[in-house]
Parts: C-alpha cells; sequence; structure tokens
C-alpha cells in the first residue's frame, strides 16, 4: 500500500479528515504512541528484526529508532510500494546499516518475503515483528486484506509477532471520516472488532488483546470516557507460536 503523501490533495483531504474529527490529529499521536509501546515490547521479548509494511518515509519516532533504542543491533526493513519513499527513505538512511528501505505490494506476502533486499537483510529462519500500523484499513475487502496477512503468518517462523491496528467502527463519529477516505481517496474502509480481532487468527494475542489504543499496556494511567482520539483505533499485539 502507498502511503499518504503530503501534497495538495492531501492537505485536502487531511482538512476534511480534521472537520470530521476536531481533535488535533490527536488520534495519530495515539496510534504513533502504541506504535512505539508494542515495538518496544518485542524488542524486551527479543525480536531484534522488524518488517514495517505500508511504513510511508521514516522520519522520527520510527520502528528504527524505538527498537534500537532497546537494542542497538535491531534490524528493519520497511516496505512500501511507493517508489518516491524508496528514494527519499533511502537517502534519510544512508548511513545506517541496519536499516533498508524496499519496494512491495504488502498485499503480496510471498513476493515481499522473497525481494532480495529483504531476505538477505533478515534471516526469516528467525522471530520477526511485522508491522501494519494504520494500514489495513487502507485496503479493502475485495483485496483479500486477512488472507495476505493469514500468508505472512504462514511464512513467518514461529515466535514472531504482529502488530495491527485499524480504523473502528466503535465510534458513530467513524463513519464521517470513512466517507472522507472514500471520497477523496476512492478508499478506505472501517471494520467491526470482529472483523480486526480477525487478522489475529492463528497468533496468541498478548493481554490485554484486542483494545482500543489508549488500553494497550499504557505507560500512565487511561482517562474516562475516551474522547474520539482514543476511540478512533482498534489494535493489538499476537505472537506465532
Amino acid at each position: 500500500m502507498t502511503r499518504i503523501r503530503h501534497g495538495a490533495a492531501d492537505r485536502g483531504v487531511a482538512a476534511q479528515a480534521q472537520a470530521a474529527f476536531p481533535d488535533g490529529g490527536k488520534a495519530a499521536h495515539v496510534n504513533r504512541a502504541l506504535l512505539g509501546r508494542a515495538v518496544r515490547y518485542m524488542a524486551r521479548a527479543g525480536i531484534t528484526q522488524f518488517i514495517d509494511l505500508g511504513s510511508g518515509l521514516p522520519t522520527v519516532r520510527n520502528t528504527h529508532e524505538i527498537a534500537q533504542a532497546v537494542n542497538p543491533g535491531a534490524r528493519v526493513v520497511y516496505v512500501d510500494n511507493d517508489p518516491i519513499v524508496l528514494a527519499h527513505g533511502r537517502a534519510l538512511l544512508a548511513d545506517s546499516d541496519s536499516t533498508v528501505v524496499v519496494t512491495a505490494d504488502l498485499l503480496e506476502p510471498d513476493a515481499v518475503l522473497s525481494t532480495p533486499d529483504l531476505a538477505g537483510f533478515l534471516d526469516l529462519s528467525r522471530p520477526a515483528g511485522l508491522i501494519l500500523n494504520a494500514v489495513v484499513h487502507h485496503v479493502l475487502d475485495t483485496e483479500k486484506p486477512h488472507e495476505a496477512v493469514a500468508r505472512y503468518r504462514e511464512l513467518l517462523a514461529p515466535g514472531s509477532y504482529l502488530l495491527l491496528t485499524h480504523f473502528s467502527e466503535y465510534s458513530p463519529q467513524a463513519r464521517g471520516l470513512e466517507e472522507v477516505l472514500l471520497r477523496m481517496l476512492g478508499r478506505g474502509q472501517l471494520r467491526s472488532r470482529a472483523e480486526i480481532t480477525a487478522f489475529f487468527d492463528g497468533f496468541v494475542l498478548v493481554p490485554p488483546g484486542i483494545v482500543h489504543l489508549p488500553e494497550w499496556n499504557p505507560d500512565e494511567a487511561v482517562k474516562y470516557p475516551m474522547d474520539i482520539s482514543g476511540l478512533l483505533f482498534l489494535g493489538g499485539l499476537g505472537r506465532k507460536p
């Protein structure tokens, strides 16, 4: 999947999304904070290699920075099908020998994991952390995202983890965002808790399971009732037995 670029059209999407969810972009920060907690959890559990699918351009507080803060030897592969991400990502990470960027379509698991720049950089006979952070809600049911995630599970070594966050139907206000995505991008699909949980079939969920992101192993007490930024996403972390 191609991460949304920050051009004029994208600013229009952002403006309409902000109108639908006037939280000042807080939901994105909630999602980014969950990424940090989950990657640290995996790194502390001994995961030393990560595959970040649909990653977009590395900026700040990204997977490699989080993982390498725990284990400086951790290796990270960013995967996106946008050639601009490849060009700029490689330039940004030119001085890193433990992080690479590859171009591939996340809906083709066999091709992704056999890409030479990935297969030659990671040891896929060992556990890895697979990251689908705020990505799968851009994949329509007709593109069979559940089947793609199941295939990644089959290909990854036992002991591997899946991190996935997804826009949820939980809040009625979320429909406003789905309408924005469909109108401006032609794609975007909210899913139910059951549909999101189904991505973790074959994985053992790390407690507390599939929850709103502020509730997943928080660093500080969760404040209730949660606002729209806390209710927008559901997500979790699962381990392949």
